[in-house]
């Protein structure tokens, strides 16, 4: 994504935006990590620290904006309404204050609950 101002121009690579969002999103209280699914069994994996922009989908729009696909494990027990809406909330805020960029819409797949 490139940005323009007075004194040049900004490029910033998707996977700034992935790291941004990942840490953002596991920051949230009741989040265990972010989430992706095998391709050789179909199975939910938590990812850990390093990749866990695995579970971060970033679709840029011509219009400069942008829009997040998370994939987490949650804790058990917890709110999925009000962890999920602390998760939106606090992406959108990280990820607009840290790269300036407008954030159309934040989605949040719950795709395992950890039980243990």
């Amino acid at each position: 994504m490139r940005f323009q101002n007075e004194k040049g121009e900004i490029q910033i690579s998707s996977e700034v935006f992935t790291t941004i969002t990942g840490a953002a999103a596991t920051s949230c209280f009741g989040v265990k990590g972010m989430a992706a699914r095998s391709k050789k069994d179909g199975l939910v994996h938590l990812l850990r620290s390093e990749s866990m922009s695995k579970g971060v989908r970033v679709i840029f729009h011509e219009d400069d904006a942008l829009s997040i696909e998370l994939h987490i494990i949650v804790d058990a027990g917890v709110n999925l309404t009000a962890v999920s809406n602390s998760i939106m909330s606090e992406v959108r805020y990280t990820v607009s204050r840290l790269t300036g960029a407008q954030v159309r819409a934040v989605d949040v797949y719950v795709d395992a609950m950890d039980v243990e």
